[in-house]
């Protein structure tokens, strides 16, 4: 039983899909949890209430990521409740579904800023009030390795986000603190509605994946959840992927 009770866990995302199975995973198990949230308060609500209904805490805080003062104005009220922070899951994502010759520079800079940029950003603000045996968790997709329609923007920021992970975890490393990547495969959540061939691609991911489902955001949150136990304590500057074995076709 993976016991995280004393810990204290921030969520960015976590009103709604991965986030919030990530948040009621890591909440079930103990953990103390605050999410973030931008546009859907009423979602937060839902899950805080959730939470708290089954014997849990959390706090909901509005912040749009890719705004650093707002980043900044969420960790002074995240410092006035909390002296320490024990996990960080990065969840929180945006970007445009555009062709390429659709794009402006607005775009890569909103993707790039909220999906990679807010990581060292909260990393940054996080430091001071983790310890040795800290987490850091970055949810990533398969875009950011894959050629997915649309996804341009989005996936080269994802790529980033991978990157950015490898090279906190050589920094710090050191301080016992561990970061890894979660990658996603096709995963049924409102984000997917927003893709215009978003039939095709679950019919696709049908017929690739050997299970023979697709993946839930409960199946991302299990692995976030056990790179936050004791288990994982060598498991380091990876990414780890929850796909059913989609990948394997290549």
């Amino acid at each position: 039983m993976i016991d995280l009770h004393g810990k204290v866990a921030l969520v960015t995302g976590g009103s709604r899909g991965i986030g919030k199975a990530v948040a009621m995973r890591l909440a079930a198990r103990g953990a103390e949890v605050i999410i973030t949230y931008v546009r859907h308060r009423t979602n937060a609500g839902e899950v805080v209430s959730a939470i708290e209904e089954r014997g849990g805490t959390c706090v909901a805080l509005r912040a749009n990521l890719a705004h650093e003062e707002q980043l900044e104005v969420m960790f002074v009220e995240i410092r006035k409740r909390y002296d320490r922070l024990d996990i960080v899951v990065s969840n929180a994502a945006s970007g445009v579904l555009k062709p390429v010759e659709e794009l402006k520079s607005r775009h890569w800079d909103w993707a790039v800023n909220i999906n990679a940029r807010a990581l060292m950003l909260i990393t940054q603000q996080a430091l001071p009030m983790m310890d040795k045996g800290g987490r850091i968790i970055a949810i990533s997709s398969i875009g950011a390795v894959r050629a997915i329609p649309n996804y341009t923007v989005v996936g080269a920021s994802k790529a980033a986000l991978e990157s950015l992970v490898r090279h906190l975890a050589v920094e710090l490393g050191p301080k016992g603190i561990t970061v890894n990547t979660v990658s996603a495969g096709v995963v049924e959540t409102d984000a997917l509605k927003k893709f215009p061939n978003r039939d095709e691609i679950i019919g696709a991911a049908m017929e690739r994946t050997p299970l023979g489902r697709l993946v839930v955001p409960e199946d991302v949150a299990d692995m976030v959840l056990f790179l936050c136990s004791t288990m994982a304590e060598m498991v380091h500057g990876h990414t780890l992927v929850v796909d059913g074995g989609y990948a394997i076709h290549g």
